[in-house]
Protein backbone atom coordinates (compact mmCIF):
# COMPACT_ATOMS: atom_id res chain seq x y z
CA UNK A 1 0.00 0.00 0.00
CA UNK A 2 1.36 3.39 -1.00
CA UNK A 3 1.04 6.46 1.15
CA UNK A 4 -0.27 9.55 -0.54
CA UNK A 5 1.56 12.81 -0.06
CA UNK A 6 0.78 16.23 -1.43
CA UNK A 7 2.17 16.52 -4.94
CA UNK A 8 2.69 12.76 -5.31
CA UNK A 9 0.46 10.80 -7.67
CA UNK A 10 0.17 7.08 -7.25
CA UNK A 11 -0.15 6.03 -10.89
CA UNK A 12 0.90 3.07 -13.01
CA UNK A 13 3.78 5.08 -14.47
CA UNK A 14 5.45 5.39 -11.07
CA UNK A 15 5.33 1.62 -10.46
CA UNK A 16 7.33 0.60 -13.57
CA UNK A 17 11.09 0.40 -13.85
CA UNK A 18 12.92 3.09 -15.76
CA UNK A 19 14.07 2.23 -19.29
CA UNK A 20 17.45 3.52 -20.29
CA UNK A 21 18.15 4.74 -23.79
CA UNK A 22 20.94 2.21 -24.10
CA UNK A 23 18.65 -0.78 -23.42
CA UNK A 24 16.02 0.57 -25.82
CA UNK A 25 18.67 0.92 -28.52
CA UNK A 26 20.04 -2.57 -27.90
CA UNK A 27 16.55 -4.07 -28.06
CA UNK A 28 15.85 -2.24 -31.32
CA UNK A 29 19.11 -3.43 -32.89
CA UNK A 30 18.53 -7.04 -31.81
CA UNK A 31 15.07 -6.95 -33.42
CA UNK A 32 16.56 -5.65 -36.68
CA UNK A 33 19.25 -8.32 -36.60
CA UNK A 34 16.54 -10.99 -36.13
CA UNK A 35 14.64 -9.67 -39.15
CA UNK A 36 17.82 -9.67 -41.24
CA UNK A 37 18.95 -13.16 -40.24
CA UNK A 38 15.52 -14.85 -40.17
CA UNK A 39 15.54 -16.10 -43.81
CA UNK A 40 19.08 -17.48 -43.45
CA UNK A 41 18.19 -19.28 -40.20
CA UNK A 42 15.03 -20.75 -41.68
CA UNK A 43 16.88 -22.08 -44.71
CA UNK A 44 19.63 -23.55 -42.52
CA UNK A 45 17.11 -25.30 -40.24
CA UNK A 46 15.18 -26.73 -43.18
CA UNK A 47 18.40 -28.01 -44.71
CA UNK A 48 19.38 -29.71 -41.44
CA UNK A 49 15.96 -31.33 -41.14
CA UNK A 50 16.14 -32.69 -44.70
CA UNK A 51 19.49 -34.37 -44.16
CA UNK A 52 18.91 -35.63 -40.61
CA UNK A 53 15.31 -36.82 -41.06
CA UNK A 54 16.30 -39.88 -43.12
CA UNK A 55 19.12 -40.85 -40.75
CA UNK A 56 16.93 -40.44 -37.67
CA UNK A 57 14.11 -42.54 -39.08
CA UNK A 58 16.51 -45.37 -39.98
CA UNK A 59 17.95 -45.36 -36.45
CA UNK A 60 14.48 -45.39 -34.90
CA UNK A 61 13.40 -48.33 -37.07
CA UNK A 62 16.46 -50.33 -36.01
CA UNK A 63 15.99 -49.61 -32.30
CA UNK A 64 12.24 -49.76 -31.71
CA UNK A 65 9.11 -51.30 -33.15
CA UNK A 66 5.84 -49.47 -33.47
CA UNK A 67 3.22 -50.62 -30.95
CA UNK A 68 -0.42 -49.46 -30.92
CA UNK A 69 -1.31 -47.07 -28.11
CA UNK A 70 -4.07 -49.35 -26.77
CA UNK A 71 -1.59 -52.12 -25.88
CA UNK A 72 0.71 -49.65 -24.11
CA UNK A 73 -2.16 -48.26 -22.04
CA UNK A 74 -3.28 -51.78 -21.02
CA UNK A 75 0.25 -52.68 -19.92
CA UNK A 76 0.52 -49.51 -17.81
CA UNK A 77 -2.79 -50.30 -16.07
CA UNK A 78 -1.60 -53.81 -15.22
CA UNK A 79 1.73 -52.53 -13.86
CA UNK A 80 0.00 -49.95 -11.64
CA UNK A 81 -2.12 -52.69 -10.08
CA UNK A 82 0.96 -54.71 -9.13
CA UNK A 83 2.65 -51.66 -7.59
CA UNK A 84 -0.32 -51.12 -5.29
CA UNK A 85 0.11 -54.64 -3.87
CA UNK A 86 3.62 -53.77 -2.64
CA UNK A 87 2.42 -50.67 -0.78
CA UNK A 88 -0.30 -52.60 1.08
CA UNK A 89 2.33 -53.90 3.56
CA UNK A 90 2.74 -50.37 4.92
CA UNK A 91 0.62 -49.24 7.89
CA UNK A 92 -1.57 -46.34 6.73
CA UNK A 93 -1.72 -44.65 10.13
CA UNK A 94 1.96 -44.72 11.10
CA UNK A 95 3.39 -45.05 7.57
CA UNK A 96 5.79 -47.72 8.84
CA UNK A 97 6.44 -50.86 6.82
CA UNK A 98 6.84 -54.36 8.29
CA UNK A 99 10.49 -53.64 9.17
CA UNK A 100 9.68 -50.39 11.04
CA UNK A 101 11.06 -48.16 8.26
CA UNK A 102 9.49 -44.93 7.01
CA UNK A 103 9.08 -44.22 3.28
CA UNK A 104 12.12 -42.91 1.41
CA UNK A 105 10.39 -39.64 0.50
CA UNK A 106 9.68 -38.71 4.14
CA UNK A 107 12.13 -36.19 5.62
CA UNK A 108 13.58 -36.51 9.15
CA UNK A 109 11.34 -33.76 10.55
CA UNK A 110 8.20 -35.64 9.55
CA UNK A 111 9.62 -38.90 10.91
CA UNK A 112 10.38 -37.27 14.26
CA UNK A 113 6.86 -35.80 14.43
CA UNK A 114 5.19 -39.16 13.74
CA UNK A 115 7.45 -40.93 16.22
CA UNK A 116 6.57 -38.43 18.96
CA UNK A 117 2.85 -38.97 18.25
CA UNK A 118 3.34 -42.73 18.38
CA UNK A 119 5.29 -42.77 21.65
CA UNK A 120 3.38 -39.99 23.45
CA UNK A 121 0.99 -42.34 25.29
CA UNK A 122 3.65 -44.89 26.26
CA UNK A 123 5.66 -42.56 28.53
CA UNK A 124 2.91 -41.89 31.11
CA UNK A 125 3.76 -43.32 34.52
CA UNK A 126 1.03 -45.14 36.37
CA UNK A 127 0.91 -44.52 40.13
CA UNK A 128 1.56 -47.58 42.34
CA UNK A 129 -1.62 -49.32 43.51
CA UNK A 130 -0.86 -49.27 47.24
CA UNK A 131 -0.30 -45.50 47.60
CA UNK A 132 -3.66 -43.80 47.22
CA UNK A 133 -3.99 -40.57 49.26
Amino acid sequence: MYLSRPGYQNTEVNKKMAKSLRSKWKRKMRAEKRKKNAPKELARLQNILKTNADVLMDEVKEIATVVPAEKVIKKEDQEEGSKMDMDSKRNQKTLLDEHGQYPVWMNPRQRKKLKSKRTKGKNKHKPPKGLAW
